[in-house]
């Protein structure tokens, strides 16, 4: 039973855990703290939270966990406001989508006091705000926890089962691999849709709009690009390494079917399909998914 926790961030990611832990009946007091005064009225009318307040330092003071639910680039500027006030034992944890990037921020901000479990639940929609949250987002899913040598036995256990009891699975493994993986199969499909949609928007004249004609599949590739620009842009430049090396690996790709398309090279096109269908289809069925 965590007593009070503080989330940063009342949107998507952190409205959907405060609802599945309130459904849970683990946590007695939730505080939301952002911003956006609308946003976090929005969300104390929704049941999402029980206090709110625009005030760091008030929000926390008290609070037994802390859960940070903003973007990457904030988050320097948060653990050190927050450092002066957080009670001795408190245990600090985050969502995002970067491992190393958090790591290296608490460790730098964060008295030794506190304790910092650093975790990424993989869910999440293209939508934002407090009345995008909802209690099953993370039924199912995967929550990577990257702890370290100084991580807190108990404070991750804590974590650990907070996740457990929003309905995540949970998975430990370093943050660097983390990382790594994530940027193969999270933050370079985003940067492709938002590459995409500007491609084609280039494209557009007075006379001429690509998108009158845009359907199905357009709209289901391009989904993520719906996405928020500033988390993704502290996404990307928090892991920016792994990145772009996996932007070259795309451009590689994209390469090969450039040739074969320019020899007319039909069988090459159809071996490159054919693979990504069959890679496609196999984690589909390892993991339940239909179209």
């Amino acid at each position: 039973m965590i007593q009070t926790l503080a989330v940063i961030g009342v949107g998507l990611i952190g409205g959907s855990l405060a609802l599945a832990l309130k459904e849970k009946g683990v946590v007695a007091k939730i505080i939301g703290v952002g911003r956006s005064e609308t946003n976090l009225k929005l969300a104390q009318s929704l049941g999402i939270v029980d206090e709110w307040t625009t005030s760091l330092v008030d929000a926390v003071q008290d609070a037994d966990v802390v859960i940070l639910a903003v973007p990457m680039g904030a988050y320097a500027e948060i653990f050190a406001e927050i450092a002066p006030v957080l009670k001795e034992g408190a245990i600090v944890s985050d969502a995002g989508s970067t491992k190393q990037h958090a790591l290296k921020a608490a460790q730098k901000h964060l008295p030794k006091s506190v304790h910092f479990v650093a975790a990424h639940p993989l869910a999440g929609t293209e939508k934002s705000g407090a009345d995008a949250a909802f209690k099953t987002l993370y039924q199912g899913h995967l929550c990577i926890i990257t702890p370290t040598e100084e991580t807190n036995a108990q404070a991750l256990l804590v974590i650990e089962k907070m996740w457990q009891n929003a309905g995540a699975q949970i998975m430990r493994m370093a943050a660097a691999e983390h990382d790594a993986l994530l940027a193969a199969v999270s933050h370079l499909p985003h940067l492709a849709a938002f590459a995409l949609v500007n491609a084609v928007q280039e494209q557009k004249t007075d006379t001429f709009n690509p998108f009158a004609f845009a359907a199905g599949g357009f709209r289901d590739f391009t989904r993520i690009a719906s996405s928020s620009p500033i988390m993704w842009r502290d996404i990307a430049l928090a892991n920016s390494e792994a990145l772009v090396s996996q932007i070259d690996r795309f451009q590689d790709e994209l390469q090969v079917l450039k040739q074969a398309l320019i020899a007319g090279d039909a069988n090459k096109l159809e071996q490159s399909f054919s693979s990504a269908k069959t890679a496609r289809d196999a984690w589909l069925i390892s993991h339940g998914k239909g179209e």
